[in-house]
């Protein structure tokens, strides 16, 4: 990986000529809570001065730009005896700017399933080698528990990484595409007195974590635990809303529906993501529900995100975000419902 020194003008002006060139979306303040933090969102930008990189977290994550909620994945027209369809991939290039490394390694996570190489998915891959990805380095955020799945920092899955040095942007390149990028400004080489401000900048934002997790006999515990009083006692204050998977940077369960026009003419197939959380996520044909309780809903989000996921991918499906947690309107946060499994099994 290379490394390179961006002075924050000259930053300023990269933006602007990108802004110029393409479409460039990044953190933009839209709003302020009843606690008084500010609320920001991943939006389009029309000048350097909405991009706010000094933002704690979006409550929507960048996913939305690569899996939408709601999805076209095809049109379709009759005429006479024929018919024609019509399939279309991204393929405008555009800027996302501003990630943290959490959202970053949830598109890694992403990758994993939607370019294996059985089913493909094309409209993520479209979306994604059209993406130009800079990520900033970030103080540790409300609720957020990255630290103890190791998502805190990021090696790759982007372009360009800031870490800000007061004055200038510690920047590191992991594609010929950022390289390229970083031409069209003046950049200089890293000296050591960069590098040990760089580390200095790291040890500060590591220091901002509070207590870790122990995460690695999760999956033991799940599986020890799976009829735990823990799930009864949680599952209890579910409102299967399906909030949780709608703000998750990883969730990609989704439905396909199918319209055609009362004149018979058109026809389109919509896809749209779902939750596991939600009633009928499990019902099949002659309405048997594999989970009609929503403690085994809940119990089974968990052992996606920590369990099956890692089986498959070799890594959990959590980012530790804390997104979820958030916007859980019965306050089911991830941290307490693990610390509960991880007591309960050293109690048995």
């Amino acid at each position: 990986m290379l490394f390179r020194i961006l002075d924050k003008q000259e930053f300023h002006s990269l933006v602007d000529l990108m802004l110029e060139s393409t479409e460039v979306i990044g953190p933009k303040k839209i709003g302020g809570a009843v606690d008084g933090r500010p609320i920001h969102q991943y939006l389009p930008l029309f000048n350097f001065h909405e991009l706010d990189l000094e933002y704690e977290t979006t409550e929507i994550p960048a996913k939305s730009y690569f899996l939408p909620y709601l999805e076209n994945l095809s049109t379709w027209r009759f005429t006479d005896d024929d018919w024609s369809q019509e399939i279309a991939y991204r393929l405008h290039p555009r800027v996302i700017l501003g990630l943290h490394a959490c959202d970053i390694n949830a598109l890694l996570k992403l990758d994993k399933v939607m370019t294996r190489e059985f089913f493909p998915n094309p409209y993520y891959i479209s979306r994604r080698k059209n993406s130009f990805i800079i990520g900033v380095d970030h103080h540790p955020c409300r609720g957020g528990f990255c630290r103890s799945l190791g998502t805190d920092t990021v090696e790759r899955g982007f372009d360009l990484f800031l870490t800000d040095l007061g004055d200038r942007y510690f920047v590191a390149i992991d594609s010929e595409r950022g390289f390229t990028m970083l031409h069209l400004v003046t950049v200089r080489q890293v000296t050591q007195r960069d590098t040990d401000d760089y580390l200095a900048a790291r040890q500060e934002i590591a220091s901002g974590f509070g207590p870790t997790l122990e995460l690695k006999q999760l999956p033991r515990v799940l599986d020890l635990q799976f009829d735990s009083e823990v799930w009864r006692r949680w599952g209890a204050k579910c409102l299967s809303c399906g909030s949780c998977a709608a703000v998750c940077p990883t969730c990609y369960c989704y439905g396909v529906s199918e319209s055609v026009a009362m004149d018979f003419t058109r026809g389109a197939k919509v896809k749209q993501l779902y939750s596991c959380n939600l009633p009928d996520f499990a019902q099949v044909a002659g309405g048997h529900d594999f989970r009609p309780e929503r403690e085994t809903r809940l119990r089974y989000r968990y052992y996606h995100q920590h369990r099956g996921f890692l089986e498959q991918y070799d890594e959990p499906k959590c980012v530790g975000c804390g997104r979820c947690g958030r916007s859980c309107l019965a306050g089911i946060n991830p941290p307490e419902v693990i610390g509960d499994l991880l007591a309960a099994e050293e109690s048995s």
